[in-house]
């Protein structure tokens, strides 16, 4: 699963957390799972979920064991990835061209 279409026009690292997500949005994930999954620095990890909180799209949970971070329900796409769609198309949509 990836993100709705309307939290596509983030910046590159919060899109790829909140991608990372909706892959595990039932379970959740830790700070190092997104890390390996998102594959960039730390740093970068801590600035999207700071931003991504502020916003409301994410939820913290300490279950005492670890403590994971999950998608607000209203972030999750259903539509799959569109792998057809070419760069041109991907500038048209996120630009409204």
């Amino acid at each position: 699963m990836r993100a709705k279409r309307e939290y596509r026009d983030r910046d590159d690292t919060e899109v790829a957390v909140l991608d990372a997500l909706a892959d595990r949005h039932q379970e959740g994930m830790t700070v190092f799972e997104l890390r390996s999954r998102a594959d960039v620095s730390i740093d970068q990890i801590e600035d999207a979920l700071a931003a991504l909180k502020a916003d409301d799209l994410i939820e913290v949970e300490d279950n005492g064991e670890r403590t994971v971070i999950l998608p607000q329900e209203d972030v999750i796409g259903t539509e799959p990835p569109d792998e057809d769609e070419s760069l041109l198309d991907q500038l048209r949509r996120r630009f409204s061209l």
